[in-house]
């Protein structure tokens, strides 16, 4: 795992990916530091290798999607090559919904858990077919979300597909494509009827401190927090629960609202 992953309370996994620590900085230096790496051909992340080795793992999970989010997987391969280890990798890089689910049934597949794998897919397709059915025949809202906010940036890969199973329009968004920074002129003339605000590598109370900072830009538009990294942000199972989540904000009284704790209306 990376020292940015959440897991169970209790758990205590090593970890092999390192990298700066960023919660004490600003959205909008957080940006400027990624810049900077990314200009000067830095990594953001370095690979312990000796810990990856002590592991000696048969599967290795890796992408290669955003350079901001995790390590790129050519440095693994470099690492094992190096290490002389034969473990397999997966390089996930899905861009769409149907796409993450696709890359469940990958993982089931080389972990040799196929069918279970199968299994989970079948009940979140089931689960998406329930949003489906709930907000059929509805008037669908148009949403923006907002991926990073300073500078603002419009939802792209599957987060648009997200946001039309709820029920919705995603506005300024790009559609399996990557996010990239907009003006707030260009959200603020896309009309949307709902805003959410879904900081990439943040929790509810980081995205709804970020929430409150965009609140002046729509004075007359409903204004939701979600928790991104819970839900949202990140390309696995729990995306299914992000559906369901802005089922809920956009569809209230057709879908009942997530568990407590994972969306927050700021305005």
């Amino acid at each position: 795992m990376t020292f940015e992953c959440t897991v169970p309370a209790g758990a205590n996994p090593a970890v092999i990916v390192g990298g700066r620590d960023t919660r004490g900085l600003s959205p909008a230096e957080i940006d400027a530091y990624v810049r900077s790496a990314a200009a000067s051909g830095t990594d953001l992340y370095t690979l312990h290798a000796d810990a990856l080795a002590d592991l000696a793992p048969d599967l290795i999970l890796t992408q290669d999607l955003c350079r901001v989010c995790a390590l790129p997987s050519g440095r693994v391969s470099d690492a094992l090559d190096h290490l002389g280890c034969r473990a397999d990798v997966l390089t996930l890089d899905p861009h769409t919904l149907p796409q993450v689910l696709d890359s469940i049934t990958e993982v089931g597949s080389r972990a040799g858990a196929s069918g279970a794998a199968a299994a989970l897919v079948v009940a979140l397709r089931a689960r998406l077919a329930a949003v489906s059915a709930a907000v059929a025949g509805r008037p669908r809202p148009r949403v923006a979300v907002i991926e990073w906010t300073d500078p603002p940036f419009g939802a792209g890969h599957w987060i648009p597909d997200l946001v039309t199973a709820a029920g919705g329009v995603a506005v300024t968004a790009h559609p399996g494509a990557r996010s990239r920074p907009t003006t707030w002129a260009t959200f603020e003339s896309a009309a949307p009827d709902v805003v959410v605000v879904s900081p990439c590598g943040y929790d509810l109370s980081g995205a709804i401190d970020q929430a409150r900072t965009v609140l002046p830009r729509f004075p007359n538009t409903p204004v939701w927090a979600i928790d991104a990294d819970a839900l949202i942000v990140r390309p696995g199972p729990r995306v299914i629960d992000g559906v369901e989540a802005l089922a809920a904000i956009l569809h209230p009284d057709a879908v009942r609202h997530p568990q407590k704790g994972r969306i927050a209306r700021v305005a």
